[in-house]
């Protein structure tokens, strides 16, 4: 089949080329590079908002849906002066790359261009990458655990955070679980932080009469618990970012909810196809997160009382730095 015709799209005061704009990326509905520019761009606040001076790794599927996914940390050769990135070193392999850092909506969309589908920042920024300022909570359901059992998790780590004074913003992950997102001061680092989150996890295990595990090994888990996944805060392990568009074949979007929206939302009811009307009405939910800013100092207290109880720090990571692609 012939290539499509490049476009030129305006954004702001750039002006990106998107080449084989009809090249359909997600075969189930037939959507196409063209809808994934033109979703990002209606969404543009939030998902600039979300990835802002973050290191970020991209997903990208040159050849749609239907090839193979490429993860890469490196931006290539040829790219745009303007663009801005982020030099990361990754000490297990004593290796530099160079990430995208995203300032503005041009660059998402050149990533796009560049066959970008997943946005996956890190949970620092550029201007301190050792010292994360965003605490990640992870409602990762196993593979027999339902919706169900996801949002009433949710409700109760909506409980213990109001129980800290701590403002959580919620996300469905664009998958089969749920994400809340926390600005913290960075002044802590990656290891700490994990070791914080490991604590309030237990803290939700000990609530959730049975739905939720914090077990490291994924065999000590049932497939029908929750992990509330504390090692989504470990250096250089990332996740989708609120407004991404997710590889899955109805291209579904980690989407900002409110939390009285959680008993009444399912995961497919956020796509390309309905998030852009949805943002154009709501705006983005995420955008007070800056202002409320929560000190980890509870979560480290509970953690040296777990620990002095006789509760396992966390494990270290398999890895705390993959090594660049």
């Amino acid at each position: 089949m012939a290539s499509s015709p490049s476009i030129e799209i305006e954004v702001d005061d750039r002006v990106v080329r998107v080449s084989n704009p009809d090249r359909v990326y997600f075969p189930e509905s037939g959507a196409t590079k063209r809808d994934l520019v033109e979703y990002y761009l209606a969404v543009g606040d939030g998902i600039v908002n979300a990835l802002r001076e973050r290191p970020c790794m991209l997903h990208r599927f040159p050849k749609g849906l239907a090839g193979d996914k490429v993860h890469q940390k490196r931006i290539p050769a040829g790219a745009p002066p303007w663009l801005e990135t982020v030099r990361l070193h990754f000490p297990r392999w004593n290796r530099t790359a160079d990430e995208l850092c995203v300032t503005e909506l041009a660059s998402v969309i050149w990533a796009v261009q560049m066959s970008t589908v997943e946005f996956h920042p890190w949970n620092s920024r550029r201007t301190g990458v050792e010292f994360p300022d965003e605490w990640r909570i992870d409602l990762d359901p196993g593979p027999e655990c339902d919706w169900a059992t996801v949002q009433r998790v949710a409700h109760v780590a909506h409980e213990v955070l109001d129980e800290l004074g701590a403002v959580g913003f919620p996300k469905t992950s664009g998958g089969s679980g749920l994400h809340i997102y926390v600005r913290i001061p960075p002044d802590h680092g990656f290891a700490d932080v994990r070791r914080g989150a490991l604590a309030f996890a237990r803290e939700v295990e000990r609530r959730a009469d049975g739905d939720v595990t914090t077990a490291w090994w994924r065999k000590d888990r049932s497939p029908e618990e929750l992990f509330v996944d504390y090692n989504q805060n470990a250096r250089d392990h990332t996740i989708a970012a609120a407004y991404s568009v997710r590889g899955v074949p109805n291209a579904r979007v980690s989407a900002p909810v409110r939390w009285d929206e959680i008993d009444h939302c399912e995961p497919d009811d956020f796509t390309i196809f309905t998030m852009p009307a949805r943002f154009a009405e709501i705006g983005d939910l995420h955008a007070g997160i800056d202002d409320e800013v929560f000190d980890i100092a509870p979560l480290l207290e509970w953690a040296e009382r777990d620990e002095a109880a006789g509760a396992e720090p966390p494990a270290d990571p398999e890895s705390d730095a993959a090594p660049p692609a």
